[in-house]
């Protein structure tokens, strides 16, 4: 914490190791407020792991830093116990950051709740995933502008997110928002459409059959086609990334439909059946 200011400064770097048939959180390294509980334990030896920011949210001037290292062979799940939220700021930005690194043979899920952001915050998020050729990837993430359920919608402050998903020196999808408080894009069919929710799932790798089973699940969930949509990237030197996105009007609902794809698609694009995070349930 820089004391000086009343500004949180914290990091968390993880590495997971595999060992036989079991993957083990070999190093757990923190500055400041982020903590990780205990590894707790798949049926096929991969393991999830709860971060945890005990403030419970971050502030204008604060700085939250997570990496994450996934070793050849080891299998990881990152979520947190509840919502993360940027709060109003006067003046200074907040910033999380998150990169995440996935080596040869090894998968990484990234599987946080939602994100809020406050009327009058001024924020900024990047996830930056690194896959090297034959890692495995799945993740998503939740936005929510304002507190829908009060009433409060996102009409001062700014607003900076980035998914990033790259292959070695190759970009295999990168996505961007940038708003600021009462920006046209919120309200305009050409944007956001009025709606306070939006969130990405992406997957690597991926093949056309894998978004006919997302379309199935969709179904199954009984999911408004007009708050998603599912799209598979195709690139000439690599494997495809599917993308499913949502816009709407509540979180629950954008978890919910993430999770229904994650489920399905799980054993078959990840070698594991889905077992949600206890947390989850919480």
């Amino acid at each position: 914490m820089d004391n000086a200011h009343g500004r949180w400064f914290g990091s968390l770097e993880l590495r997971f190791d595999a060992v036989r048939d079991q993957t083990v959180l070999r190093s757990s390294r923190h500055v400041g407020p982020l903590r990780v509980q205990r590894p707790f334990r798949e049926p096929d030896g991969g393991c999830q792991v709860y971060v945890l920011n005990p403030p419970g949210g971050v502030v204008g001037g604060d700085e939250l830093r997570l990496y994450a290292d996934a070793a050849p062979g080891s299998r990881a799940l990152l979520t947190l116990p509840g919502a993360g939220k940027f709060y109003r700021s006067a003046g200074p930005t907040a910033r999380a950051l998150q990169h995440l690194k996935v080596a040869s043979g090894a998968r990484l899920e990234w599987l946080p709740q939602e994100t809020i952001v406050f009327d009058g915050a001024i924020a900024e998020a990047t996830t930056r995933v690194e896959l090297q050729p034959g890692a495995r990837f799945a993740g998503w993430e939740i936005t929510c502008l304002g507190r829908p359920a009060s009433g409060e919608r996102f009409t001062t402050g700014q607003w900076r997110q980035r998914f990033e998903l790259w292959l070695g020196d190759e970009p295999l999808w990168l996505e961007q928002v940038q708003l600021r408080g009462g920006d046209p894009l919120i309200d305009e069919p050409w944007g956001l459409r009025s709606q306070p929710v939006f969130g990405s799932f992406a997957l690597f790798p991926a093949t056309r059959q894998l978004v006919d089973h997302t379309h199935e699940a969709l179904e199954r969930a009984r999911v408004n086609p007009e708050h998603v949509g599912t799209t598979l990237l195709e690139h000439p030197t690599a494997d495809g990334t599917l993308v499913c996105r949502y816009l709407g009007d509540s979180t629950l609902q954008a978890r919910r439909t993430f999770e229904a794809v994650w489920q399905t698609l799980r054993p078959t694009a990840l070698g594991s059946m889905a077992l949600s995070p206890r947390v989850w349930a919480t």
